[in-house]
């Protein structure tokens, strides 16, 4: 058992405060901003480890997304049976979002390996992934490394953009060893590209550029070199893409370049950048590592940040569309458990503050494989030239548990709080389209959408789940008060399956009060610890809901359609004050935890029972949300 799995949340507190300590001494004469130390944190970097959301507030508005639900039973949903998904990357071109990302059978860097592309008009929708590098076949007469068993795939790039305007993906094969190991250098073959055409059809697959510590080549390999093309167009993006020495910079802990292809001769891994007003460029690594570059092609001495805690879950940092600069990480240096997924911002692209939640949520793992770390990782945006979405939104993809594939849309500019009362009704917002100030969390079988209920003048927000293992989340942030009155309506579209959590919590997600539309016909809440009747609820029914909240002395009152239910409830757990709803349908969880057991033996069969398989649709219809402050 490792060390941090015997600390407990006050030990683990204490190590974070202790890096952060340690990371200002270190940095005391550091200039931030130089080479030293390209960037600084210096907001609150304490995280509450025994809960996903970590203590934290959100940066409202954040819709998240599932891309892509894997299933091994019915592979026809997901393109492939294939349940180790990771590593995406997101473009955006010819009007279209585009994910790709790599799959294995069921464990990581283990044959056989491919990627797939999942596409989406507008970030919400998505079509089913086609298989776009398959796994490998070597040619006839052409054996393994010896100590390998055979190929997969790995990315650290995903998209090019063109000069001449031609989006080309790429993907790197590599040999799987009968140990864990990267497919890197001497086990690797090589990159491999191809073309999107406009028709949302695919181009021949060629190698783009061969491992310099092996000797392959177009001779014992599957696919031609890309110079062998006929469309010169093609060979010309591909030019362009080698001669782009910032770009191709992805592409160096993959292959480290015997043959001097790189300007850099030391790195961290999964490197991206970002371009500061001054014109420098921040380059970022793995494990908070940074450094400096004026030109793109050389940089500074890679260094740690020591401010910024994380692990290995990449960190990724862009330029904001309202003048300012993101970075995105995982904040705690426990490698196998990857959550939540928070951002910090900056003015300047040096100093970073204001940490707030992207996605908090840790859905159980639904299928054992090696090396499945826990959460929200591996996130990548749109590196620069890859496309400009419509609107001033930032887009992030990553996995979840190395399983799912995922999408973050958030709102620029990022902010974590509300001032004067709220007011939503949905009215003025498109159906299926952005839910304005709500932060969403929409499984592929838990969508939630703002839909034309009661009528198209009169709109609701719908939490649909027919999910066995997930469920739909909905949260609304509020000016953060003592006292508050909630109003909100709700129409349960069935009484005998599924069930809706109204939890009003406090700043660091603190759960004071907890109302809950059971299956069983009945309304009920929370007083103290204890769960309590208000009244039976039918089915196909609008209820109005007000719930008065008074955090000193700590309790709350309901009435439902103007008549009082209960007055004087105990606060769940104390709180000084309150400033969230979250609208939930399923039962709050804080599993996996950060003692989880991270390696579960490996199976073919599912390591959840049926989780292949919907369950019963449960739906509820959200409207007249109001909360004022008393």
């Amino acid at each position: 058992m490792s060390l941090i799995n015997l600390l407990g949340r006050k030990e683990i507190i204490f190590l974070q405060l202790l890096l952060i300590i340690m990371g200002l001494t270190f940095t005391g004469h550091a200039q931030p901003g130089s080479v030293n130390e390209p960037v600084r944190y210096i907001g609150d970097g304490l995280i509450d480890p025994d809960v996903h959301e970590g203590g934290l507030r959100y940066a409202i508005g954040t819709d998240s997304r599932q891309v892509m639900r894997v299933n091994r039973a019915f592979p026809e949903w997901t393109g492939q049976n294939f349940t180790y998904n990771h590593a995406p990357n997101i473009a955006y071109w010819n009007g279209k979002f585009h994910v790709h990302y790599l799959s294995n059978l069921m464990d990581e860097h283990i044959e056989p390996g491919q990627t797939l592309i999942a596409t989406s008009t507008d970030g919400r929708n998505w079509d089913d992934p086609v298989v776009v590098f398959p796994p490998y076949r070597a040619p006839e007469g052409v054996k393994l490394m010896e100590g390998t068993r055979g190929y997969y795939m790995h990315q650290r790039m995903g998209f090019y953009i063109a000069p001449n305007g031609r989006l080309l993906i790429t993907g790197f094969y590599g040999q799987a060893t009968y140990e864990y190991s990267f497919p890197f250098n001497e086990l690797g073959l090589g990159r491999v590209v191809r073309e999107v055409y406009r028709d949302g059809t695919y181009g021949p697959i060629y190698f783009i550029r061969y491992s310099s510590h092996s000797e392959f080549d177009e001779t014992n390999t599957s696919y031609p070199f890309y110079t062998r093309s006929n469309d010169k167009g093609f060979i010309e993006a591909c030019d362009a893409l080698l001669s782009d020495k910032l770009i191709t910079m992805q592409w160096w802990d993959e292959d480290q370049g015997l043959d001097g292809f790189y300007s850099i001769t030391e790195a961290g891994s999964a490197f991206n950048f970002y371009r500061r007003k001054d014109g420098k460029i921040v380059g970022l690594w793995k494990r908070a590592v940074s450094a400096l570059s004026d030109n793109g092609i050389h940089f500074s001495k890679p260094v740690r940040s020591p401010t910024f805690i994380m692990s290995g879950g990449k960190m990724w940092g862009q330029a904001t569309k309202d003048g300012r600069y993101a970075i995105v990480y995982n904040p705690i240096d426990m490698s196998s458990y990857r959550y939540p997924l928070i951002v910090v911002t900056s003015d300047d692209g040096i100093i970073f503050k204001d940490m707030v939640l992207v996605n908090a949520e840790v859905p159980p793992r639904r299928f054992t494989g090696l090396w499945k770390d826990f959460g929200p990782q591996y996130k990548r945006g749109i590196i620069e030239g890859n496309g400009n979405p419509p609107g001033n939104d930032m887009w992030l993809t990553y996995s979840m548990n190395k399983e799912d594939i995922w999408v973050s849309r958030i709102s620029v500019p990022v902010r974590y709080k509300v001032e004067g009362n709220v007011n939503d009704n949905f009215n003025n917002l498109k159906a299926g389209g952005a839910v304005t100030d709500w932060n969403i969390y929409a499984p592929k079988w838990a969508p939630v959408n703002v839909v034309d209920f009661p009528s198209s003048s009169n709109k609701s927000l719908l939490l649909q789940d027919k999910d066995p293992y997930d469920y739909a989340r909905a949260i609304r942030v509020f000016e953060e008060t003592v006292r508050a009155v909630i109003a909100v309506t709700v129409y349960p579209k069935q009484s005998d399956n599924g069930i809706l959590e109204i939890d009003v919590t406090d700043r660091y997600g603190k759960r004071p009060v907890r109302i809950r539309f059971d299956e069983d016909n009945k309304l009920k809440a929370w007083d103290g610890s204890n769960m309590v009747d208000l009244q039976s609820y039918k089915p196909d029914t609008w209820y109005k809901l007000e719930v008065a909240v008074n955090a000193n002395p700590g309790s709350y009152s309901i009435s439902i359609d103007g008549k009082k239910v209960a007055e004087d409830l105990n606060f769940a757990e104390p709180v000084e004050t309150v400033e969230r709803v979250s609208f939930r349908t399923g039962e709050y969880r804080d599993l996996p935890n950060r003692t989880t057991p991270n390696q579960p033996v490996a199976s073919y069969h599912p390591h959840l029972p049926e989780a292949d398989y919907p369950v019963p649709l449960s739906e509820f219809y959200i409207n007249d949300f109001r909360v004022t402050s008393r």
